[in-house]
């Protein structure tokens, strides 16, 4: 599997490291458990190691034990750094946070610049403490949208960077598969049966919600095994750290077949997600079959990952709860209390997670009354809720902190694993600073982020887990040292750049515009074209300031020449203001057809694309592409029918996705998508337009819509993988590609 690209000092180092010239991948650093002084590491000096290339031989930790909130300290002493803290994941943040105010250490899914000096200066360090016991990180759905094809080297870099990061209550999803299987073996369904049950591996977080059944599978034996074993190492490492992961219970969805096996038991037949073909089945929990079924996936979980503490249980997660108009709140409260003492009797001392997110994408339903009542008789120190959405929802506030059950505070920031440039830090700081001070915050215990996706917007997610350690940060600072870290240095110039980026692209809170008239295309380019989009009023941000941002950055190109960190966000940046731009002239060019206007849309559609095709061709530089994504489907597999099986739901998952509402929901701004899927699908359409007014004709747009749907199901069926194109100059690129923009 590819792996984030380790950094070393010198520019050439940089340079062949990150471009990948002539000489392949970078050489492996060695393992920590490859070093002579393995049987001394403690757990973050291992994680240090593994992510420096064991360059972090002066930095040593001292754990000290106590009960007052998670803190560390930093002192230094004849050139060795000592990290001391009460936990694990106070010391590993504490030490990449001084690591990276020396501008040492930058560790990011693009790659970690590592510039470890041989002694650091003597430092008289203070305690930091964090007010918050659980940083809660991942999202259910980042196991569809981002991690279906990993291996164990790619989940050991990204628990590395959560320990970095003070992650110490992660969501833990790998490996329930295995359970499943065997649970519902149990109860007499058949493996044929559990062929029709399980969906493909781009789609199992939303199998495991309950949302869909049977979407684009089956799910072979090797993929449950491989996850298995993989959920394993996991789970070891995490506890190796000091982690508390959050993993499933049984929530009450069961097999159609399940049904069948048991007539009399009181199963609903659930209304279909969102526009899927197949309804699931929920099985309520006040019948007898309910705690049977929930203790035994819990036994069964424990016998082959272990006990744990936190039990993650979403029975509505966008799905409404079948109650009865004269006992709504009665059968609400039923369900919760129910579903609590389901985990209860299997896990004692366990603690029932909930995302809140059901009661803000479904608030017309879950008025403060339902909420009250579906946790009234759930007690408060058995219960946590992950109150994940606050980027757009603000649920807390309406149920005046839960009720008095403990809540996590966080944002989702990532939909689908799509990847428009965005954040807004300003609104990430007062919103938290809100919270904190409320006086109906009620139990609130923790901060979270919960992303669907990874992989973009690094900048983000070092600034969010920073809040929790520095609630209020000096902005300009902040970056300073953020830039430092990443590039290897700082300026006037850069800060002023990066002043206008904040302006342009990281004061938005919410990328709004990626649900425009029901499509969920990050841009109007990534949406399936319609004639609607003239009405379109635009995205959100400011375009102008993002481009004197990118132009300021080119003009300090030459300086920072050898830090590949700074070509790659000036490449992302571009992406951002190039997509933006194309999409005006979409707008513009529909509207020059409509007009009448062949002359003007026919150039308008030639200069979309120049741009479009520059555009994919600069992509290249970054390392998640078409060709990556469809790769480690195809490496997943054992056989070439197994690689074709996973790269077809790989091509679905990033298209048409399952369903009318949520196409294009998964949409990247990758290499292979501009030019291989979003410049073809519009380059009919406005082709199709442009006919239709040559031949003085009403245009049919239900009859192209079916065309685009039908050359949609075309392009996920093949098992082709596009070749990587890296640039050679992407300086030279992005030039050109801003200079067609603005003229």
């Amino acid at each position: 599997m590819r792996k984030p690209m380790s950094m070393p000092v010198s520019a050439l180092c940089l340079a062949v490291a990150f471009a990948l010239s002539g000489c392949g991948t970078p050489a492996e650093q060695p393992r920590a458990s490859e070093s002579e002084n393995v049987a001394v590491q403690t757990p973050v000096q291992a994680v240090l190691s593994r992510v420096t290339g064991g360059q972090a031989g002066h930095i040593s930790t001292r754990k000290v034990t106590g009960d007052e909130p998670e803190w560390y300290e930093v002192n230094v002493t004849d050139g060795q750094a000592e990290i001391s803290g009460n936990s694990d994941a106070a010391m590993a943040y504490g030490a990449y946070q001084y690591l990276r105010e020396q501008g040492a250490l930058s560790v990011s899914w693009e790659g970690n610049r590592v510039a470890m000096p041989d002694h650091f200066a003597d430092y008289d360090g203070v305690k930091i403490a964090t007010p918050f016991d659980q940083r809660a990180y991942l999202n259910v759905c980042a196991y569809g949208y981002t991690t279906p094809w990993w291996d164990w080297a790619r989940w050991e870099q990204e628990i590395d960077w959560m320990a970095l990061h003070g992650v110490n209550n992660p969501v833990a999803m790998e490996g329930q598969e295995f359970v499943w299987q065997t649970l519902w073996k149990e109860f007499g369904v058949t493996d044929s049966e559990l062929d029709t049950y399980f969906s493909g591996p781009a789609f199992t977080p939303w199998q495991r919600m309950g949302n869909i059944e049977g979407h684009e599978g089956p799910l072979p034996q090797s993929w449950i095994d491989k996850k298995h074993k993989l959920q394993k190492q996991i789970l070891a490492r995490m506890d190796e750290l000091g982690m508390k992961p959050v993993v499933p219970a049984f929530s009450g969805y069961v097999p159609k077949a399940f049904t069948e096996r048991f007539p009399d038991a009181k199963i609903y037949e659930m209304p279909k997600w969102t526009g899927f073909e197949h309804e699931t089945y929920w099985l309520d929990p006040a019948d007898p079959l309910f705690d049977k079924v929930a203790k035994r996936f819990i036994e069964i979980y424990t016998a082959t990952y272990g006990e744990h503490e936190y039990y993650l249980s979403d029975a509505f997660n966008e799905m409404l709860p079948p109650v009865s108009e004269d006992n709504r709140y009665a059968d609400l409260a039923s369900y919760g209390k129910r579903i609590y003492q389901s985990i209860q009797q299997a896990a004692p001392d366990a603690t029932w997670v909930m995302q809140g997110w059901m009661f803000g994408a479904d608030e017309e339903f879950w008025d403060l009354e339902s909420i009250e009542a579906f946790l009234k008789d759930v007690p408060d120190s058995k219960a946590m809720i992950h109150d994940i959405g606050n980027d757009r929802y603000h649920v807390w506030q309406r149920t005046e902190g839960f009720k008095g059950k403990p809540w996590i505070f966080g944002f989702i920031h990532n939909y689908g694993g799509s990847d428009p440039v965005y954040a807004d830090f300003a609104d990430y700081t007062e919103q938290l600073d809100v919270v904190t001070h409320s006086e109906n915050k009620g139990a609130l215990t923790g901060f979270g982020v919960f992303p669907e996706g990874i992989h973009n917007n690094s900048v983000a997610y070092e600034f969010l887990f920073d809040l929790p350690w520095q609630a209020k940060p000096d902005m300009q600072s902040w970056i300073a040292t953020y830039a430092n870290a990443r590039y290897g240095k700082s300026s006037p110039a850069l800060l002023n750049a990066w002043d206008k980026l904040i302006d342009g692209v990281y004061s938005v809170r919410y990328w709004t515009t990626r649900w425009w008239e029901g499509s969920a295309g990050a841009y109007l380019l990534f949406k399936r074209p319609t004639t609607d989009i003239t009405e379109f009023e635009g995205s959100p941000g400011d375009l102008a300031s993002l481009d004197e941002a990118i132009m300021e950055l080119l003009s300090l190109t030459d300086e920072y020449a050898d830090s590949p960190l700074f070509i790659y966000d000036l490449v992302d940046v571009t992406k951002q203001s190039v997509s933006l731009h194309v999409d005006l002239m979409l707008q513009e060019a529909v509207a020059a057809y409509q007009a009448k206007d062949i002359e003007k849309g026919d150039a308008l559609t030639a200069q979309i694309t120049k741009l479009v095709t520059q555009l994919d061709a600069l992509m290249g530089w970054h390392q998640e592409s078409l060709h990556t994504w469809l790769s480690d489907a195809a490496a997943y597999g054992d056989n070439k029918a197994e690689s074709d099986f996973y790269v077809k739901n790989a091509r679905q998952q990033i298209t048409v996705w399952g369903g009318p509402k949520l196409k294009d929901y998964a949409s990247k701004a990758w290499q292979g998508m501009y030019k291989d899927f979003y410049l073809p699908r519009w380059s009919q359409y406005l082709s199709a337009l442009r006919a239709s007014v040559v031949s003085d004709s009403s245009f049919d747009d239900e009859a192209q819509q079916q065309a685009l749907i039908e050359w949609e199901s075309a392009w996920t069926e093949q098992t082709t993988i596009p070749a990587p194109v890296k640039p050679d100059n992407p300086v030279l690129l992005v030039n050109g590609l801003m200079m067609e923009v603005s003229r």
